[in-house]
């Protein structure tokens, strides 16, 4: 028998009920709408506005065919960064 440190659990209280991943669930699905939510107000934007913020409708629409939030963000910023460059 392994000695387990007090940080430690065991892999039956490692693993979540049902109620938890369905809270996860529904956590991940409001952001993935919030993030479409912003995304889509950019769109709405004129080029101009969007010009100063350094970003183009092209890249809001890649950003919006990104499966990952994180995904997101860093492929803004990619394109911030290389408007700033220019």
């Amino acid at each position: 028998m392994a000695i387990s440190l007090s940080g430690e659990r065991s892999l039956a209280a490692a693993s979540s009920s049902p109620v938890a991943a369905l809270a996860r669930w529904i956590a991940k699905a409001k952001a993935a709408r919030t993030r479409r939510t912003a995304l889509s107000a950019l769109l709405n934007l004129d080029a101009a506005r969007l010009d100063d913020l350094g970003i183009t409708r092209t890249d809001i629409m890649a950003a919006l065919a990104t499966r990952h939030y994180a995904g997101t963000e860093h492929l803004l910023n990619a394109a911030r960064a290389r408007s700033a460059r220019l």
